[in-house]
């Protein structure tokens, strides 16, 4: 057998584009006659994993292929379904098109900690005595009860004051103080 386009018979090659090779085969007799097969390369699928992702711990993220039919993620990831990572990784998808053609993207989920966010101290003044909290660990604070923080103000109660404190990446966390207001002594 001869083959054209450089071809060699029983061995692999990798076709470039769609072609039509045409193969001679010689009998014994000397006698000689052609056939053809058409080989048909499809494009690869243009997969896309989306864009990175940044989170905080304990938050969900739903990952999806595109360009594709069908989609495999490692790690256990099941494509368009929420799932909530420990840690930061690259998850990878291979995406298969209808024409059984195979290609590949990642995307990365970068898993940021969560604030160690310090309400301070409990406190006890007495009554009519200002209080002034200030919390720690975080870039931003807000507290209930209309608490400005770092301002002082005056309770006229035993309460407990949470703080809300956020990061630099967004990621929030608690923390609470009790302030005890003692009565004056009669």
């Amino acid at each position: 057998y001869a083959w054209d386009n450089a071809i060699t018979d029983g061995s692999a090659f990798t076709p470039t584009a769609t072609a039509t090779y045409t193969v001679t085969g010689t009998d014994a007799n000397g006698c000689i006659a052609t056939d053809a097969v058409d080989v048909t390369v499809n494009a690869l699928p243009t997969v896309d994993a989306g864009a990175d992702i940044t989170i905080c711990v304990g938050n969900s993220v739903t990952l999806s292929g595109s360009g594709a039919a069908n989609y495999a993620w490692d790690n256990n990831i099941t494509d368009a379904t929420a799932f909530t990572p420990t840690a930061t990784a690259t998850y990878t998808v291979t995406g298969t098109d209808a024409n059984g053609c195979i290609a590949t993207d990642a995307v990365d989920v970068t898993v940021n900690a969560l604030p160690t966010v310090d309400a301070g101290a409990d406190v006890a003044v007495c009554d009519g005595d200002p209080v002034t909290l200030s919390a720690s660990g975080a870039a931003n604070y807000a507290w209930d009860n209309a608490i400005t923080d770092g301002s002082a103000f005056t309770p006229t109660a035993t309460a407990t004051y949470t703080v809300t404190g956020t990061d630099a990446n967004g990621c929030i966390a608690t923390d609470a103080v009790d302030v005890t207001v003692n009565a004056l002594p009669t």
